[in-house]
């Protein structure tokens, strides 16, 4: 079997609002997938569902290949879940939280502790499993409690906003430690509202507006979809922004304009050609660039585009 999770027409009511509305979602085993959307999408429900906490009100889903609803217990035991909040005791240390965990699991006294150890060495939290909790920094926290979701060595593991409210050194952590799991073979679902996060560790990425998946592929295939290469310049006179315009190879409805930092962005088609051309058109205007580039659109720009409606209009047509 190579889908750790195979979800089909998923569907769940909050009275009159759909938070699922027929869901459709596969992850591979040994993978990171991520799921992205904005507030009220339906990743958290999704999530909720698919770890037993809610039940779903239609349609059909799988983890680790144990239904949902009629698999539950064994589903809660193949998993490890970590929510949004630290689920750790501040006054106790860092070792003494996971044989915590470990026992509330029904793990020995004797496994609890050897487990506690394994995953602080593992997290590189060794040296500092006696600490109390509360002397820990937010990403040390947050690697915590990433060992405590993994205290029993669930087959796949549910990280909803793994990274919020931490700045970039403690992200970069937990993006290291989620790295080193998917390597030792565990599968994971990501839920994210940081583009960039789903950039750096999803295999795939499953874009969900409303309650339903829009969007399905690599993250170079979903910027693929949102009009390929860019062509961003930045002007040394904002006031020349406008006469800029008319130069790019595109429409003008299709170039975006940010007056503050002086910047045009339009898609090209033929970069190369694109970037000649522009250099070209500048200097015969007399409009002087003090930066030319060429890139791939970001995931920040996929995100937009997918859930402004723009994607399902083109799908419709």
């Amino acid at each position: 079997m190579t889908d750790a999770i195979a979800v089909e027409g998923l569907r769940k009511r909050y009275g009159d609002r759909a938070a699922l509305d027929g869901l459709d979602l596969t992850v591979r085993r040994g993978t990171v997938h991520g799921l992205l959307g904005p507030n009220g999408a339906g990743k958290t429900t999704a999530v909720r569902v698919l770890t037993t906490l809610l039940r779903p009100d239609g349609g059909r889903a799988a983890v680790a290949g144990c239904d949902v609803v009629r698999e539950a217990a064994e589903v809660r035991r193949r998993i490890g879940l970590l929510g949004q909040h630290a689920a750790l005791d501040e006054e106790l240390g860092g070792g003494q939280n996971l044989e915590l965990f470990g026992r509330l699991h029904h793990l020995g006294a004797r496994r609890a502790r050897v487990r506690s150890g394994e995953l602080l060495e593992r997290f590189g939290l060794a040296d500092t499993g006696r600490k109390a909790v509360k002397r820990y920094s937010g990403g040390m926290r947050r690697r915590l409690d990433l060992a405590a979701s993994l205290i029993t060595e669930p087959e796949v593991l549910f990280l909803d906003e793994p990274t919020t409210g931490l700045d970039p050194r403690g992200r970069a952590e937990v993006w290291a430690a989620v790295r080193s799991l998917v390597g030792g073979g565990t599968t994971v679902l990501l839920t994210t509202q940081y583009l960039e996060e789903a950039d750096q560790l999803a295999d795939r990425v499953s874009v969900v507006d409303r309650g339903r998946v829009v969007a399905d592929g690599t993250a170079d295939e979903l910027k693929a979809r949102t009009g390929g290469d860019r062509i961003d310049v930045v002007l040394r006179d904002a006031g020349q922004l406008g006469a800029a315009v008319a130069l790019l190879p595109v429409p003008a409805e299709g170039v975006s304009v940010d007056t503050d930092r002086r910047l045009l962005s339009a898609p090209v088609t033929d970069r190369m050609a694109a970037l000649a051309g522009v250099v070209r058109a500048l200097e015969e205007a007399g409009i002087v660039a003090e930066d030319i580039a060429l890139r791939r659109p970001t995931l920040d720009e996929v995100f937009l585009h997918l859930t402004a409606g723009g994607y399902r209009a083109k799908e419709a047509a």
